[in-house]
Protein backbone atom coordinates (compact mmCIF):
# COMPACT_ATOMS: atom_id res chain seq x y z
CA UNK A 1 0.00 0.00 0.00
CA UNK A 2 1.63 3.33 -0.93
CA UNK A 3 2.56 5.52 1.95
CA UNK A 4 1.23 9.06 2.31
CA UNK A 5 3.44 12.09 2.19
CA UNK A 6 2.65 14.53 5.01
CA UNK A 7 3.21 18.14 4.01
CA UNK A 8 4.77 20.62 6.39
CA UNK A 9 5.44 24.31 6.05
CA UNK A 10 9.00 25.56 6.02
CA UNK A 11 8.51 27.57 9.23
CA UNK A 12 7.06 24.71 11.25
CA UNK A 13 9.77 22.94 13.24
CA UNK A 14 10.25 19.22 12.78
CA UNK A 15 9.18 17.27 15.83
CA UNK A 16 9.21 13.53 16.52
CA UNK A 17 5.43 13.47 16.21
CA UNK A 18 5.56 15.00 12.73
CA UNK A 19 7.59 12.71 10.58
CA UNK A 20 7.23 12.48 6.88
CA UNK A 21 7.00 9.15 5.21
CA UNK A 22 8.57 8.12 1.92
CA UNK A 23 6.54 9.25 -1.05
CA UNK A 24 5.11 6.77 -3.46
CA UNK A 25 7.51 5.98 -6.29
CA UNK A 26 7.96 3.30 -8.90
CA UNK A 27 9.94 0.36 -7.55
CA UNK A 28 12.74 -1.24 -9.52
CA UNK A 29 12.10 -4.74 -10.85
CA UNK A 30 13.06 -7.44 -8.38
CA UNK A 31 15.95 -9.77 -9.27
CA UNK A 32 16.50 -13.19 -7.68
CA UNK A 33 18.74 -11.63 -5.05
CA UNK A 34 17.52 -8.05 -4.86
CA UNK A 35 16.13 -6.74 -1.63
CA UNK A 36 12.36 -7.30 -1.42
CA UNK A 37 10.05 -4.32 -1.38
CA UNK A 38 9.14 -3.58 2.19
CA UNK A 39 7.86 -0.73 4.27
CA UNK A 40 10.68 1.41 5.53
CA UNK A 41 11.00 2.46 9.13
CA UNK A 42 10.50 6.14 10.00
CA UNK A 43 14.25 6.55 10.28
CA UNK A 44 14.73 5.84 6.59
CA UNK A 45 11.73 7.88 5.54
CA UNK A 46 12.83 11.24 6.93
CA UNK A 47 13.42 13.96 4.36
CA UNK A 48 12.48 11.63 1.53
CA UNK A 49 9.62 13.47 -0.14
CA UNK A 50 10.26 14.88 -3.61
CA UNK A 51 9.61 18.44 -2.46
CA UNK A 52 12.00 18.37 0.47
CA UNK A 53 15.00 16.44 -0.82
CA UNK A 54 17.62 18.91 -2.19
CA UNK A 55 19.04 16.45 -4.71
CA UNK A 56 15.74 15.11 -6.00
CA UNK A 57 14.90 15.50 -9.67
CA UNK A 58 11.50 14.59 -11.07
CA UNK A 59 11.84 11.53 -13.29
CA UNK A 60 9.56 8.83 -14.59
CA UNK A 61 12.05 5.97 -14.43
CA UNK A 62 12.67 3.73 -11.45
CA UNK A 63 14.71 4.60 -8.40
CA UNK A 64 18.42 3.89 -8.66
CA UNK A 65 19.77 1.22 -6.29
CA UNK A 66 21.65 2.20 -3.17
CA UNK A 67 25.01 1.18 -4.57
CA UNK A 68 24.66 3.71 -7.42
CA UNK A 69 23.82 6.64 -5.16
CA UNK A 70 26.02 9.70 -5.40
CA UNK A 71 26.26 9.84 -1.62
CA UNK A 72 28.13 7.39 0.52
CA UNK A 73 26.28 5.42 3.23
CA UNK A 74 28.03 7.49 5.90
CA UNK A 75 26.75 10.77 4.38
CA UNK A 76 23.20 9.46 4.08
CA UNK A 77 23.23 8.34 7.71
CA UNK A 78 24.60 11.68 8.92
CA UNK A 79 21.80 13.66 7.24
CA UNK A 80 19.04 11.88 9.16
CA UNK A 81 20.82 11.52 12.49
CA UNK A 82 19.93 14.90 13.97
CA UNK A 83 16.19 14.42 13.47
CA UNK A 84 15.70 11.03 15.14
CA UNK A 85 14.95 10.15 18.72
CA UNK A 86 17.77 8.34 20.48
CA UNK A 87 17.58 5.30 22.70
CA UNK A 88 17.86 4.81 26.43
CA UNK A 89 20.91 2.70 27.39
CA UNK A 90 19.46 2.25 30.87
CA UNK A 91 16.64 0.16 29.43
CA UNK A 92 17.77 -3.48 29.57
CA UNK A 93 15.30 -4.55 26.89
CA UNK A 94 16.57 -1.94 24.43
CA UNK A 95 20.21 -2.90 25.08
CA UNK A 96 19.35 -6.57 24.58
CA UNK A 97 17.61 -5.80 21.29
CA UNK A 98 20.66 -3.89 20.02
CA UNK A 99 23.05 -6.69 20.93
CA UNK A 100 20.81 -9.27 19.32
CA UNK A 101 20.63 -7.27 16.09
CA UNK A 102 24.43 -7.05 16.01
CA UNK A 103 25.06 -10.69 16.89
CA UNK A 104 26.83 -12.86 14.34
CA UNK A 105 24.28 -15.66 14.71
CA UNK A 106 21.41 -13.30 13.84
CA UNK A 107 20.71 -13.83 10.16
CA UNK A 108 19.70 -10.59 8.42
CA UNK A 109 16.50 -10.62 6.33
CA UNK A 110 18.46 -9.58 3.24
CA UNK A 111 22.09 -10.13 2.28
CA UNK A 112 23.41 -6.93 0.75
CA UNK A 113 26.68 -6.24 -1.06
CA UNK A 114 26.93 -9.87 -2.25
CA UNK A 115 24.35 -9.88 -5.04
CA UNK A 116 26.82 -10.60 -7.85
CA UNK A 117 28.51 -13.52 -6.07
CA UNK A 118 25.14 -15.05 -5.16
CA UNK A 119 23.95 -14.70 -8.75
CA UNK A 120 26.99 -16.57 -10.07
CA UNK A 121 26.50 -19.45 -7.64
CA UNK A 122 22.76 -19.56 -8.32
CA UNK A 123 23.25 -19.62 -12.11
CA UNK A 124 25.71 -22.49 -11.75
CA UNK A 125 23.33 -24.56 -9.61
CA UNK A 126 20.36 -23.72 -11.83
CA UNK A 127 22.22 -24.93 -14.92
CA UNK A 128 23.05 -28.21 -13.20
CA UNK A 129 19.42 -28.79 -12.21
CA UNK A 130 18.08 -27.91 -15.65
CA UNK A 131 20.50 -30.24 -17.45
CA UNK A 132 20.45 -32.84 -14.65
CA UNK A 133 24.23 -32.81 -14.65
CA UNK A 134 26.67 -32.86 -11.76
CA UNK A 135 29.23 -30.15 -11.12
CA UNK A 136 31.59 -28.70 -8.56
CA UNK A 137 32.15 -25.16 -7.40
CA UNK A 138 34.66 -23.70 -4.97
CA UNK A 139 33.79 -20.57 -2.98
CA UNK A 140 36.74 -18.81 -1.40
CA UNK A 141 37.47 -15.53 0.32
CA UNK A 142 38.65 -13.94 3.53
CA UNK A 143 36.88 -14.82 6.79
CA UNK A 144 33.73 -12.85 7.52
CA UNK A 145 32.87 -11.99 3.92
CA UNK A 146 29.44 -13.68 3.86
CA UNK A 147 30.31 -16.96 2.12
CA UNK A 148 28.35 -19.36 4.35
CA UNK A 149 25.42 -16.96 4.72
CA UNK A 150 25.16 -16.56 0.97
CA UNK A 151 25.11 -20.31 0.35
CA UNK A 152 22.10 -20.68 2.62
CA UNK A 153 20.33 -17.94 0.68
CA UNK A 154 21.23 -19.54 -2.65
CA UNK A 155 20.02 -23.00 -1.63
CA UNK A 156 16.65 -21.63 -0.49
CA UNK A 157 16.27 -19.64 -3.69
CA UNK A 158 17.21 -22.65 -5.79
CA UNK A 159 14.50 -24.81 -4.21
CA UNK A 160 11.94 -22.05 -4.69
CA UNK A 161 12.95 -21.61 -8.33
CA UNK A 162 12.78 -25.36 -9.02
CA UNK A 163 9.26 -25.63 -7.63
CA UNK A 164 8.03 -22.63 -9.59
CA UNK A 165 9.66 -23.88 -12.78
CA UNK A 166 8.29 -27.40 -12.58
CA UNK A 167 11.64 -29.03 -11.82
CA UNK A 168 12.27 -31.57 -9.10
CA UNK A 169 13.86 -29.58 -6.21
CA UNK A 170 17.27 -30.94 -5.22
CA UNK A 171 18.03 -32.33 -1.80
CA UNK A 172 20.31 -30.02 0.18
CA UNK A 173 22.95 -31.33 2.58
CA UNK A 174 24.97 -28.74 4.51
CA UNK A 175 28.07 -30.07 6.28
CA UNK A 176 30.45 -28.15 8.51
CA UNK A 177 33.72 -30.03 8.19
CA UNK A 178 34.94 -28.80 11.57
CA UNK A 179 32.30 -31.00 13.25
CA UNK A 180 33.63 -34.20 11.63
CA UNK A 181 35.70 -36.50 13.82
CA UNK A 182 37.70 -37.60 10.78
CA UNK A 183 37.98 -36.29 7.24
CA UNK A 184 36.65 -39.50 5.69
CA UNK A 185 33.47 -39.21 7.76
CA UNK A 186 32.03 -36.82 5.20
CA UNK A 187 31.13 -39.73 2.92
CA UNK A 188 29.31 -41.39 5.79
CA UNK A 189 27.39 -38.16 6.41
CA UNK A 190 26.10 -38.23 2.84
CA UNK A 191 24.87 -41.78 3.31
CA UNK A 192 23.59 -41.41 6.90
CA UNK A 193 21.27 -38.53 6.07
CA UNK A 194 19.20 -40.80 3.86
CA UNK A 195 19.92 -39.05 0.57
CA UNK A 196 21.57 -42.18 -0.82
CA UNK A 197 20.18 -45.65 -0.16
CA UNK A 198 22.79 -48.09 1.08
CA UNK A 199 22.86 -51.62 -0.29
CA UNK A 200 25.18 -54.20 1.19
CA UNK A 201 28.09 -53.63 3.56
CA UNK A 202 30.31 -51.54 1.29
CA UNK A 203 32.14 -48.52 2.66
CA UNK A 204 30.34 -45.21 2.16
CA UNK A 205 32.86 -43.94 -0.39
CA UNK A 206 32.82 -47.18 -2.35
CA UNK A 207 29.04 -47.25 -2.30
CA UNK A 208 28.84 -43.70 -3.69
CA UNK A 209 31.36 -44.49 -6.39
CA UNK A 210 29.46 -47.62 -7.43
CA UNK A 211 26.15 -45.75 -7.38
CA UNK A 212 27.31 -42.89 -9.59
CA UNK A 213 29.22 -45.18 -11.97
CA UNK A 214 26.13 -46.95 -13.23
CA UNK A 215 22.82 -45.72 -14.57
CA UNK A 216 20.19 -45.32 -11.92
CA UNK A 217 17.13 -47.50 -12.22
CA UNK A 218 14.81 -44.88 -10.78
CA UNK A 219 14.34 -41.96 -13.13
CA UNK A 220 12.85 -39.87 -10.32
CA UNK A 221 16.03 -39.73 -8.24
CA UNK A 222 16.68 -36.19 -7.11
CA UNK A 223 19.77 -34.11 -7.52
CA UNK A 224 21.88 -33.76 -4.39
CA UNK A 225 23.37 -30.37 -3.46
CA UNK A 226 26.24 -30.75 -0.98
CA UNK A 227 27.51 -27.58 0.73
CA UNK A 228 30.78 -28.41 2.49
CA UNK A 229 31.83 -25.50 4.70
CA UNK A 230 35.39 -25.15 6.06
CA UNK A 231 36.62 -27.44 3.30
CA UNK A 232 40.26 -27.06 4.31
CA UNK A 233 39.63 -29.36 7.30
CA UNK A 234 39.42 -32.25 4.83
CA UNK A 235 43.03 -31.79 3.72
CA UNK A 236 45.06 -34.85 4.65
CA UNK A 237 48.65 -35.75 4.01
CA UNK A 238 47.84 -37.66 0.83
CA UNK A 239 44.87 -35.37 0.00
CA UNK A 240 42.84 -38.43 -0.89
CA UNK A 241 39.61 -37.42 0.87
CA UNK A 242 39.43 -34.02 -0.80
CA UNK A 243 40.23 -35.52 -4.17
CA UNK A 244 37.67 -38.33 -3.85
CA UNK A 245 34.99 -35.87 -2.79
CA UNK A 246 35.36 -33.74 -5.93
CA UNK A 247 35.73 -36.84 -8.09
CA UNK A 248 32.16 -37.85 -7.18
CA UNK A 249 30.94 -35.07 -9.47
CA UNK A 250 32.96 -36.41 -12.42
CA UNK A 251 31.46 -39.91 -12.46
CA UNK A 252 29.33 -40.64 -15.56
CA UNK A 253 25.95 -40.95 -13.81
CA UNK A 254 26.55 -38.62 -10.89
CA UNK A 255 23.68 -36.42 -9.75
CA UNK A 256 25.74 -34.56 -7.17
CA UNK A 257 26.34 -30.79 -7.06
CA UNK A 258 29.24 -29.98 -4.75
CA UNK A 259 29.93 -26.50 -3.33
CA UNK A 260 33.09 -26.28 -1.23
CA UNK A 261 33.72 -23.25 0.99
CA UNK A 262 37.10 -22.28 2.43
CA UNK A 263 39.28 -19.24 3.05
CA UNK A 264 42.28 -20.23 0.91
CA UNK A 265 42.05 -18.79 -2.58
CA UNK A 266 44.51 -21.28 -4.13
CA UNK A 267 43.21 -24.44 -2.46
CA UNK A 268 42.09 -25.99 -5.73
CA UNK A 269 45.46 -25.32 -7.39
CA UNK A 270 47.56 -26.55 -4.48
CA UNK A 271 45.63 -29.62 -3.34
CA UNK A 272 43.67 -30.70 -6.42
CA UNK A 273 46.20 -30.76 -9.26
CA UNK A 274 44.82 -34.07 -10.55
CA UNK A 275 41.44 -32.50 -11.21
CA UNK A 276 43.06 -29.83 -13.33
CA UNK A 277 44.91 -32.46 -15.35
CA UNK A 278 41.61 -34.28 -15.92
CA UNK A 279 39.99 -31.00 -17.08
CA UNK A 280 37.43 -31.11 -14.27
CA UNK A 281 38.73 -28.34 -12.05
CA UNK A 282 35.89 -26.75 -10.02
CA UNK A 283 34.59 -23.33 -10.90
CA UNK A 284 35.95 -20.71 -8.48
CA UNK A 285 33.90 -17.84 -7.04
CA UNK A 286 35.89 -15.37 -4.95
CA UNK A 287 34.39 -13.24 -2.18
CA UNK A 288 36.45 -10.10 -1.72
CA UNK A 289 36.90 -8.36 1.61
CA UNK A 290 34.24 -5.79 2.49
CA UNK A 291 35.03 -2.15 1.82
CA UNK A 292 34.28 0.74 4.15
CA UNK A 293 31.03 1.70 2.42
CA UNK A 294 29.86 -1.91 2.29
CA UNK A 295 30.44 -2.38 6.02
CA UNK A 296 28.48 0.79 6.78
CA UNK A 297 25.62 -0.35 4.57
CA UNK A 298 25.45 -3.79 6.22
CA UNK A 299 25.48 -2.22 9.69
CA UNK A 300 22.68 0.12 8.62
CA UNK A 301 20.59 -2.80 7.40
CA UNK A 302 21.00 -4.62 10.70
CA UNK A 303 20.26 -1.54 12.81
CA UNK A 304 17.23 -0.64 10.71
CA UNK A 305 15.06 -3.08 12.69
CA UNK A 306 15.54 -0.92 15.80
CA UNK A 307 13.14 1.97 16.45
CA UNK A 308 15.89 4.25 17.83
CA UNK A 309 19.31 5.51 16.83
CA UNK A 310 22.06 3.78 18.77
CA UNK A 311 25.27 4.81 16.97
CA UNK A 312 26.52 8.20 15.94
CA UNK A 313 27.26 8.18 12.18
CA UNK A 314 30.90 9.07 12.72
CA UNK A 315 31.27 6.18 15.17
CA UNK A 316 29.99 3.73 12.56
CA UNK A 317 32.28 5.23 9.96
CA UNK A 318 35.28 4.90 12.29
CA UNK A 319 34.49 1.24 12.86
CA UNK A 320 34.03 0.59 9.15
CA UNK A 321 37.29 2.32 8.21
CA UNK A 322 39.32 0.45 10.80
CA UNK A 323 37.88 -2.98 10.02
CA UNK A 324 38.09 -2.45 6.25
CA UNK A 325 41.73 -1.41 6.52
CA UNK A 326 42.61 -4.36 8.77
CA UNK A 327 40.75 -7.32 7.26
CA UNK A 328 37.31 -6.45 5.88
CA UNK A 329 35.85 -9.05 8.26
CA UNK A 330 32.17 -8.27 8.89
CA UNK A 331 32.14 -10.46 11.98
CA UNK A 332 34.86 -8.29 13.48
CA UNK A 333 32.82 -5.17 12.74
CA UNK A 334 29.76 -6.63 14.47
CA UNK A 335 31.87 -7.65 17.47
CA UNK A 336 33.38 -4.17 17.75
CA UNK A 337 29.94 -2.53 17.62
CA UNK A 338 28.65 -4.81 20.35
CA UNK A 339 31.71 -3.99 22.43
CA UNK A 340 31.11 -0.27 21.91
CA UNK A 341 27.56 -0.68 23.20
CA UNK A 342 28.97 -2.38 26.29
CA UNK A 343 31.40 0.52 26.79
CA UNK A 344 28.50 2.99 26.72
CA UNK A 345 26.46 0.73 28.98
CA UNK A 346 29.26 0.65 31.56
CA UNK A 347 29.67 4.42 31.34
CA UNK A 348 25.97 5.01 31.95
CA UNK A 349 25.95 2.52 34.81
CA UNK A 350 28.72 4.40 36.57
CA UNK A 351 26.88 7.68 36.26
CA UNK A 352 24.96 8.69 39.37
CA UNK A 353 22.69 11.22 37.66
CA UNK A 354 19.26 10.15 36.50
CA UNK A 355 18.91 10.28 32.77
CA UNK A 356 16.04 12.56 31.68
CA UNK A 357 14.80 13.33 28.22
CA UNK A 358 17.40 16.08 27.69
CA UNK A 359 20.48 14.05 28.53
CA UNK A 360 19.11 10.97 26.81
CA UNK A 361 19.67 12.57 23.42
CA UNK A 362 23.43 12.40 23.98
CA UNK A 363 23.39 8.76 25.11
CA UNK A 364 24.46 7.21 21.84
CA UNK A 365 27.61 5.33 20.93
CA UNK A 366 30.06 8.06 20.01
CA UNK A 367 33.56 8.10 18.59
CA UNK A 368 35.26 7.74 21.99
CA UNK A 369 33.20 4.64 22.79
CA UNK A 370 33.99 3.13 19.40
CA UNK A 371 37.68 4.00 19.74
CA UNK A 372 37.83 2.19 23.08
CA UNK A 373 36.14 -0.87 21.55
CA UNK A 374 38.50 -0.84 18.56
CA UNK A 375 41.53 -0.58 20.82
CA UNK A 376 40.32 -3.58 22.77
CA UNK A 377 39.53 -5.62 19.67
CA UNK A 378 42.77 -5.02 17.76
CA UNK A 379 45.15 -5.08 20.72
CA UNK A 380 47.19 -8.27 20.71
CA UNK A 381 48.14 -10.18 23.91
CA UNK A 382 51.81 -9.50 23.11
CA UNK A 383 51.31 -5.78 23.65
CA UNK A 384 49.59 -6.39 26.97
CA UNK A 385 52.46 -8.62 28.05
CA UNK A 386 55.10 -6.05 27.09
CA UNK A 387 53.25 -3.25 28.86
CA UNK A 388 53.03 -5.33 32.03
CA UNK A 389 56.81 -5.88 32.16
CA UNK A 390 59.05 -3.79 34.45
CA UNK A 391 60.72 -0.82 32.87
CA UNK A 392 64.20 -2.34 32.70
CA UNK A 393 62.87 -5.45 30.95
CA UNK A 394 61.12 -3.26 28.39
CA UNK A 395 64.45 -1.51 27.76
CA UNK A 396 66.10 -4.88 27.13
CA UNK A 397 63.43 -5.78 24.59
CA UNK A 398 63.82 -2.42 22.85
CA UNK A 399 67.57 -2.88 22.74
CA UNK A 400 67.26 -6.33 21.19
CA UNK A 401 64.81 -5.04 18.59
CA UNK A 402 67.15 -2.18 17.72
CA UNK A 403 70.06 -4.55 17.13
CA UNK A 404 68.14 -7.05 15.02
CA UNK A 405 66.39 -4.39 12.95
CA UNK A 406 69.73 -2.78 12.25
CA UNK A 407 70.59 -5.51 9.78
CA UNK A 408 72.41 -7.88 12.13
CA UNK A 409 71.18 -11.43 11.98
CA UNK A 410 72.62 -12.19 15.41
CA UNK A 411 74.33 -10.39 18.24
CA UNK A 412 76.08 -11.23 21.48
CA UNK A 413 74.74 -10.68 24.97
CA UNK A 414 77.54 -8.24 25.75
CA UNK A 415 76.46 -5.85 23.00
CA UNK A 416 72.88 -5.87 24.18
CA UNK A 417 73.97 -5.44 27.80
CA UNK A 418 76.18 -2.50 26.82
CA UNK A 419 73.32 -0.83 24.98
CA UNK A 420 70.91 -1.53 27.84
CA UNK A 421 73.32 -0.06 30.35
CA UNK A 422 73.66 3.20 28.46
CA UNK A 423 69.91 3.30 27.73
CA UNK A 424 69.15 2.91 31.41
CA UNK A 425 71.68 5.52 32.34
CA UNK A 426 70.26 8.02 29.84
CA UNK A 427 66.74 7.25 31.07
CA UNK A 428 67.68 8.16 34.62
CA UNK A 429 68.75 11.61 33.56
Amino acid sequence: MPSLAVSRSAEEPLTPQKRRLRSNSTAAPETPFSSPTKRKSPRRCLDSTPSSHPNFSTRNDSIEPISNSSKSPAEELSEDFSEILNWNPRDASQVSAVKEALHVSTAPPTIVCREEEQRRVFDFCRACVEKEQSGSLYVCGCPGTGKSLSMEKVSNKLIEWARDGGFDPPEVLSINCTALTSSSQIFGKIVENGYVKVKGTAAPLQHLQNLYSQKQQSSSSKMLLIIADELDYLITKDRAVLHDLFMLTTLPFSRCILIGIANAIDLADRFLPKLQSLNCKPLVVTYRAYSKDQIIRILQERLMVLPHVVFHPQALELCARKVAAASGDMRKALSVCRSAVEVLEAEVRESTNNMDSDTRENSVVKIDHMAAALSKAFRTPVIDTIQSLPQHQQIILCSAVKFFRGGKKDTIVGEVSFFCYHSTKMHRY
